[in-house]
């Protein structure tokens, strides 16, 4: 199958929405740590409504959100391509996957900070 490069910005575009689309749904139908962070984000911003915070609070709350979420993705990529190129374990992979799952436990903690900041003066 050749690759065809689509040349107008309108219809490529078009494209590429749809293909992030797809993308976004198969991360959260078939991968168990972004199920359970969309549920956190659900229940965020639920309480976000709840308690009437400010709109600095929901954008940062929102950017905490799309952190974790865009983070695991990229972690969830690294995973599936290291598990393509090389499916038996190996040391270097193995280094290679810690590392990207390091990087989403730094946005959950932010987003762990970001939530406490935003809700236990509401909470208190």
């Amino acid at each position: 199958m050749e690759f065809k490069k689509d040349e107008t910005f309108f219809t490529g575009r078009l494209k590429s929405i749809t293909f992030a689309v797809k993308g976004a749904f198969k991360l959260i139908t078939t991968e168990h740590s972004v199920m359970v962070q969309s549920s956190v984000a659900l229940l965020v911003t639920l309480a976000g409504f709840y308690f009437g915070i400010s709109k600095s609070e929901w954008l940062i709350q929102t950017l905490a959100i799309g952190l974790v979420l865009g983070i695991e993705g990229l972690n969830t990529a690294v995973e599936k391509i290291a598990d393509f190129v090389h499916p038996e374990f190996h040391e270097r992979i193995g280094f290679i996957k810690d590392i990207a799952a390091g990087a989403v436990f730094f946005a959950a903690l932010t987003a762990i900070a970001v939530a406490a900041i935003i809700y236990i003066p509401y909470l208190a």
